[in-house]
């Protein structure tokens, strides 16, 4: 069974240069019991990830399993579809969503001959034939998500990102069949033999996942490792482009390594063949990478004028502040207002999307969700840039103020890092790719975050009331944002859309109390036992999860909240230290 949309099945002997398929939506079926036929409309749920193109594809002597796969094109050629097969390693099948930065930098290295095509994920093939799987993982400096097939050996692999910026989703029967799906939406439509419905799983991010391939098509785990964890030195930075930085603490060379790591982070996610945008809150994140991309932009000579993106209503501190620095840079603004009464009205959408019902998640993913549909309907920007993953390693929410030591501060950036695929990376890459956009994330670049990690402790901390003090002077006195964005206080994405007078969480409240009457909730603990909502919004956010998902609760393990402050609610303006800019 092998369908495409658009254009030949197979690739040609001698493709024309393409590069990577970037987003995308993978799928796979091992040991199917019912028809492929009835399971492949399940992969129809993620079309909206690779809304060019599709192809499903039966794997040779074993009938109940396959590919799906489907592609954001980056031509108008279909040469980049998937699964990937080379004539080299005829025995390897490979599906995957991602970015292989580095992929011309290891085919030199490593003196990769015999390539077929010129697409990024070819790579893959070559590192694990020559080094098998856990090396493979480590040795890749970009976003992914895969699933690579071994028939010689009859092994099935999966493996996923540091971060989880390219999502990942399982499910496994007790009876070893095996499901996998870039969005959980994917795999709850799978029919299965078992009496009771198996659970479905987010893949951890940093890790790889071994599976026995038997006869039958079904399979057993036989190892999960992590591959790379967040504080470590990447193994790929061995052959990375910036040469071995100066080492030592002294400020002045610590912020000249933060510099030249961060530039390079945003220079090799240039890698694209599509329009190039970048989302801007007029926040210290967003502004860096936009100006950055702006400046880097220049110097590649790319033939268009950057896009970037801001949205709110029309006095929102937001809109105001991302006006400024557009202005300052030079880039092709766009600005999208929206009302309160809009971004309720998309809820159950983002949702859908989301697959969660976390609060500040769903709060800051409306914003983002209508930015993106904008971008998608009225210009030709498809890569966009933002700044998700700063406030986790720099120490940006404003509740790291109340840290008790150093120790603490530091421990807590780890884990929200390593927590950041339930949450804002989450976010980020579902309201994007609902749109059929691609997300590129330059501060959760590998080789950046470990070495900020590597830092003093002391040194990564909120000082003189301002947190993210270290990045900002990083930058200060190069003229690359305006002074008073550099040193703009934190602004949650969620509350600076709207007025400073009444925020998008105000707005949320007020419409919450006609939704959510207080019998309800005094009756959350019994009406939902696992994570019960303690609020009428949080209630009104679960409603629509069980609706869309019933049963599924356990995809969210915690809801994402401040500490140290004994918080009930993630938002900052509910924080007694919050203190928003008096010029704003």
């Amino acid at each position: 069974m092998k369908f495409t949309e658009d254009g030949p099945a197979l690739p040609p002997e001698e493709p024309p240069l393409v590069e990577s398929p970037r987003m995308c939506g993978i799928w796979a079926l091992f040991g199917s019991d019912e028809c492929l036929s009835v399971q492949c409309t399940s992969a129809m749920k993620i079309a909206h990830r690779g809304p060019d193109a599709f192809r499903f594809e039966n794997i040779n002597g074993f009938t109940n399993c396959c590919f799906g796969f489907h592609r954001l094109a980056i031509v108008d050629q279909l040469y980049g579809m998937q699964p990937i097969r080379i004539k080299k390693f005829p025995y390897l099948w490979l599906v995957y969503n991602g970015e292989i930065y580095n992929h011309h930098t290891l085919k030199e290295q490593f003196e990769f001959t015999d390539y077929q095509t010129k697409v990024d994920g070819e790579i893959l093939l070559h590192l694990y034939e020559r080094f098998g799987i856990q090396k493979m993982a480590s040795l890749l400096d970009g976003v992914f998500a895969f699933v690579l097939l071994d028939t010689a050996n009859r092994k099935v692999f999966l493996g996923r990102d540091t971060y989880g910026v390219r999502p990942l989703f399982k499910l496994l029967t007790d009876d070893g069949f095996l499901a996998v799906c870039s969005e959980a939406k994917g795999l709850t439509d799978i029919t299965h033999s078992m009496s009771s419905p198996p659970k479905i799983t987010p893949f951890l991010p940093g890790h790889f996942e071994v599976f026995d391939l038997k006869p039958t098509g079904k399979v057993g785990s036989i190892q999960m490792d992590r591959f790379h964890c967040c504080t470590q030195e990447p193994n790929h930075a061995a052959y990375d482009t910036v040469e071995r930085l100066p080492s030592g603490f002294v400020p002045e060379t610590v912020k000249s390594n933060i510099r030249s790591l961060f530039e390079n982070a945003v220079r090799k996610r240039l890698m694209a063949h599509r329009r190039i945008g970048c989302l801007l809150s007029g926040g210290l994140d967003s502004s860096l990478v936009a100006a950055t991309l702006v400046k880097l932009a220049k110097e590649e000579k790319l033939k268009y004028p950057i896009q970037t993106f801001a949205i709110g209503a029309e006095d929102s501190p937001d809109i105001l502040a991302a006006r400024k620095v557009a202005s300052y840079i030079g880039s092709e603004h766009h600005e999208v207002n929206f009302t309160p009464e809009e971004g309720l009205k998309v809820v159950e959408e983002v949702i859908f999307h989301l697959e969660t019902y976390d609060i500040t998640t769903i709060r800051a993913s409306v914003g983002m969700y209508l930015v993106s549909k904008y971008i998608r309907e009225k210009t030709d920007s498809v890569v966009i840039f933002s700044g998700e993953g700063s406030d986790e390693l720099t120490q940006g929410y404003i509740y790291f103020h109340k840290a008790p030591t150093p120790k603490a501060a530091a421990e807590d950036s780890v884990r929200l890092l390593k927590e950041l695929y339930l949450f804002d990376v989450l976010r980020a890459d579902r309201t994007t790719s609902a749109h059929g956009l691609e997300l590129r994330v330059p501060f959760l670049d590998h080789r950046f975050t470990a070495y900020y990690l590597s830092l003093p402790e002391e040194m990564r901390q909120p000082k003189d009331g301002v947190e993210k003090h270290l990045l900002r002077d990083s930058f200060k006195g190069l003229n690359l944002i305006p002074d008073e964005i550099l040193w703009r206080r934190k602004e949650a994405f969620s509350d600076g859309m709207m007025s400073v007078k009444k925020s998008w969480y105000n707005s949320l409240q007020d419409q919450m109390e006609s939704e959510v009457n207080d019998f309800q909730l005094e009756k959350s603990p019994k009406t939902f036992p696992f994570l019960p909502p303690r609020t009428k919004e949080a209630y009104f956010y679960r409603q629509v999860f069980e609706k869309l998902y019933p049963g599924q609760a356990e995809w969210l393990s915690h809801y994402w909240m401040p500490r140290w402050i004994n918080a009930t609610d993630p938002s900052a303006r509910t924080l007694s230290i919050y203190k928003p800019d008096k010029d704003q």
